[in-house]
């Protein structure tokens, strides 16, 4: 461990624990219990729900940490029961009741009690189904009317609400088992999660139609419970165990996608401490900077000039994501920043645009903001800046993306970011929104076309902008909170982790440039103490190095654990990144059909905080690797007379 570093801030950034869980087991059903909620609800193994979870959200979206007492938790072989009281920032408390049984039945009782007026977003039940194994597939939705509809989960990601007034929902979750999730005391309507890169469809409590935020009166009940029951024939297998070595193979294509390439953003406030660390910009190389223009925060003159100089002294091609106020005529507006961009000196590689009002996210029944047409705002674009690439689409999410589809025609390259924490913020959460992003990527493509460039914008675990309230949340502590601009995590190796398999994702899509971080701030990749080099820092170098190289195709055995990533050096070598995305260790074992084997190989983890790729590399002539928590490595593959 380095000199003063504790595990806890060199894997997280923080010596806040992870979330803990007690296993409930009632025969053949199991779930976790945390914070008094549900997660990974199963039935011989088979993953049933990802979570059911009584929420309270303030005005902004934001969760509350319930305080929970009187906790009791009863298990015998073929049953269990938990019961607890919660309390939610004083005002409003809820009793929950929790039993399992060893048929596959599953019953969530909770009920609410502000004790005033209580003002909230949503109060009540979330229901999360899982991604795998189950988009696309059959469901049968039961309706608050009586009626049924025999249907399916969405495959594309839907942007607006599936299914309505739901009263049950039954799927097959694998031969010969079925399960039947029923709602009551509210409501339920449902979304798909993975417009926010979580990996679930989320069954919730009060349509997003009617007014919010409501208000609870003080005093008076609310009611809600979820009543889960699986069937099962008798032949009905067990789900493969998830233990013992993940596998990566790597394959040869005919034609293998390209690396993209790798931008960092620059924002305004940030230009100083960038300039600062000018050195390590050009020791990184990105192949371009985003830098971030909002005229309506009052950016102008002097801020292009400051990013101009930064141009001249990083070496980099700028595209410039512009905000557009859209207060006046568009042509004036366009015509304005030419001359600001001109007169600064500053050279545009690419101009992406937005409506300032798209920042906020415009939910389902809601009216949208005054606002002109996309295609006036492109076409004043395009006649302003004739022959400078110009991109449109989203500089928040791919929510906003998919909910405001642009006329793709009259652009050159789509955009559009991603971000871990608005929804949930524990750790595991933030690892399972990786095995969302390949419905993302077909999603986004299947918006964009295959004639239009996919461009990825700001893809990191810190929110630099809340689309769902007024301001990004503060966290002093440095805890794992929901929609927050600084993530102690964004230090730790946890975030390299977290990267390394987000460009593990991206590599088998042809997505031509992403950008993972700032260099300095928040959303940084820098030390605020410069003689200590940050894992991330790492792992973003050598995804700018690889920029370009081909990426052959790199299948992991169980995604959840483990990811990699490939490239094919200039030299004929092969370097192989592979990333653990668990707090255990993980046993990785590999092979390729390139014809060679490993020659070296480097690990960074807590016990070499601080480390690069380089300094911790050594001698390696196993096909196999043991990763310590949320490891990451480097390997060197080169030709031999065999394979490995």
């Amino acid at each position: 461990m380095s000199a003063g570093l504790s595990e806890a801030i060199a894997l997280y950034g923080t010596e806040e624990p992870p979330q803990t869980f007690r296993q409930l087991r009632a025969g053949d059903l199991s779930a976790e219990l945390v914070d008094g909620n549900l997660r990974y609800i199963r039935f011989r193994g088979h993953e049933i729900l990802r979570a059911i979870s009584y929420v309270v959200r303030d005005e902004n979206w934001g969760t509350y940490a319930s305080e929970i007492s009187g906790l009791v938790i009863e298990q015998e072989p073929d049953r269990f029961t938990v019961r607890y009281r919660a309390d939610c920032g004083g005002t409003l408390a809820y009793e929950a009741r929790i039993s399992g049984h060893c048929d596959g039945r599953l019953v969530f009782e909770a009920i609410a009690t502000p004790d005033k007026d209580f003002t909230t977003n949503r109060c009540g039940f979330c229901v999360l189904h899982p991604i795998l194994n189950v988009a696309g597939r059959p469901v049968a939705v039961g309706h608050n009317d009586g009626s049924l509809q025999e249907t399916a989960f969405p495959d594309l990601i839907e942007p607006w609400q599936p299914f309505k007034e739901i009263s049950a929902l039954t799927h097959q979750v694998a031969e010969g088992i079925t399960a039947i999730c029923s709602f009551a005391g509210d409501v339920f309507e449902m979304e798909d999660q993975r417009n926010w890169s979580d990996a679930s469809y989320k069954t919730y409590v009060r349509p997003l139609a009617l007014p919010w935020p409501y208000v609870m009166s003080a005093g008076q009940e609310s009611r809600q419970a979820v009543d889960l029951r699986i069937t099962t024939q008798d032949n009905a297998p067990a789900a493969p165990a998830r233990d013992g070595p993940v596998t990566i193979a790597i394959s040869e294509a005919d034609s293998a996608p390209r690396h993209p390439e790798i931008g960092l953003l620059i924002e305004p406030d940030e230009l100083a401490a960038t300039m600062d660390g000018i050195a390590a910009l050009q020791d990184l190389a990105p192949q371009f900077l985003l830098l971030h223009f909002d005229p309506t925060v009052g950016h102008g003159p002097g801020e292009l000039e400051a990013f101009a100089h930064l141009q001249r002294e990083a070496g980099c091609p700028v595209t410039l994501e512009y905000v557009v106020a859209c207060e006046g005529d568009l042509t004036e507006e366009f015509s304005g920043l030419a001359t600001m961009v001109q007169t600064a000196g500053l050279k545009l590689a690419a101009l992406a645009v937005c409506p300032s009002v798209d920042r906020q996210s415009t939910p389902p029944g809601s009216e949208w903001p005054e606002c002109p047409s996309l295609s006036h705002i492109y076409n004043a674009a395009r006649r302003v800046f004739p022959d400078t690439p110009l991109g449109g689409g989203m500089f928040s999410y791919f929510t906003e993306l998919n909910r405001k589809r642009p006329p793709v025609d009259m652009l050159d390259f789509v955009t559009h970011g991603t971000n871990p924490i608005v929804h949930a913020a524990d750790d595991i959460s933030v690892m399972e929104t990786l095995e969302t992003l390949p419905d993302i990527f077909r999603s986004a493509r299947a918006i964009i076309g295959n004639g239009t460039t996919y461009r990825l914008g700001l893809c990191s675990i810190p929110m630099r902008q809340n689309p769902y309230g007024t301001h990004t949340m503060a966290n002093p502590d440095g805890r794992r909170v929901t929609m927050v601009r600084t993530d102690p995590r964004q230090r730790g190796l946890f975030a390299a982790a977290w990267m390394l398999g987000y460009a593990a994702r991206v590599a088998d899509h042809d997505i031509a440039s992403m950008v993972p971080a700032a260099l300095t701030g928040p959303l940084g990749i820098l030390s605020s103490k410069q003689s200590r080099i940050l894992p991330i820092h790492s792992v973003l170098r050598e995804l700018c190095r690889l920029s370009g190289k081909s990426a052959p195709k790199c299948r992991s055995s169980d995604q959840a654990r483990v990811l990699a990533l490939a490239a094919d050096e200039h030299d004929g070598s092969r370097a192989l990144f592979i990333t653990n995305l668990t707090p255990a260790v993980q046993q990785v074992e590999f092979y390729n059909d390139h014809g060679s084997k490993p020659v070296a190989v480097s690990v960074l983890h807590a016990e070499n905080f601080g480390a690069t790729f380089d300094e911790a590399e050594q001698d390696c002539v196993a096909g196999s690797l043991s990763l310590p928590p949320y490891a990451v490595a480097r390997m060197r593959l080169c030709r031999g007379a065999s394979g490995v």
